[in-house]
This record gives C-alpha cells, sequence and structure tokens, in this order.
C-alpha cells in the first residue's frame, strides 16, 4: 500500500490562499532608486485587485536607523531575507526600474527558481531576455 506524499509547504500556502479567496499577491522587486516607480505600480497593481508587497525601507536617504555603518550591514541583510519572504509568499513579481544591479538581479533568479512568473515594467532589462 502506497502512502500519499506530504503537502510541500509551497502547495500548503496554495491551498490556505485558495481557502481564504485571497486575491493574487504580487511582490515589487527593484532597486530602491526606484521607490516612485515603485508606488505608482503599488498604486496600479492594488486598483487592478491584487494584494501588493514591496520594500518598505529606502535606506539610501540618511536615517537614525541605519547611521550606524555596522547596524547598517545587519539591517541590509535582514531586509534582503524579508524581501526573499515575500518573493515566497507571492504569485507573481513584478520588477520595475530601467536599471537591474546585482540585489534584483539575485532577486530575479530567486523567484525564477522558484517558479513565480516574473515581469519587467521596462522588459528590455530583463536578464534572460
Amino acid at each position: 500500500m502506497s502512502h500519499p506524499q506530504p503537502f510541500t509547504p509551497e502547495e500548503k500556502l496554495a491551498d490556505a490562499k485558495e481557502l481564504l479567496s485571497l486575491p493574487r499577491i504580487v511582490v515589487i522587486c527593484g532597486s530602491t532608486r526606484f521607490m516612485t516607480e515603485m508606488n505608482e505600480a503599488d498604486l496600479r497593481e492594488t486598483r487592478a485587485g491584487k494584494i501588493v508587497v514591496k520594500p518598505g525601507i529606502d535606506m539610501k536617504p540618511p536615517h537614525e536607523l541605519w547611521s550606524d555603518p555596522v547596524a547598517a550591514e545587519a539591517l541590509k541583510v535582514r531586509l534582503d531575507d524579508l524581501h526573499r519572504a515575500k518573493i515566497r509568499l507571492a504569485d507573481e513579481v513584478l520588477v520595475v526600474g530601467d536599471y537591474i544591479g546585482d540585489s534584483t538581479r539575485a532577486e530575479i533568479t530567486y523567484a525564477r527558481s522558484l517558479g513565480k512568473p516574473v515581469q519587467f515594467a521596462h522588459p528590455e532589462v530583463d536578464p534572460d531576455a
């Protein structure tokens, strides 16, 4: 007698989203230099009926929370981990900005490794195009 394989965490999450009748979740990725474009994408995706998650902190402007370089580096690591969690949660990824740096490239690679569909506000910057 064969035993059914247990559900993966991803399958459990997908089932929970369906049971809760959640709308699609989109995560916005890109350099924080494009925060204005991220906010505009948030408006458009929300208007389209999606739940939107995106970076919540732009560390480029000075702020007391990251004025210490050691604390700033630790915060950056935590924010990167948090953003990967947002990618795992999301159903799809939207990359904004007309420039793809190392961090965004890593996010795109991660999302694609999970089988997440990745769309680009500027398709010409798709590293796999």
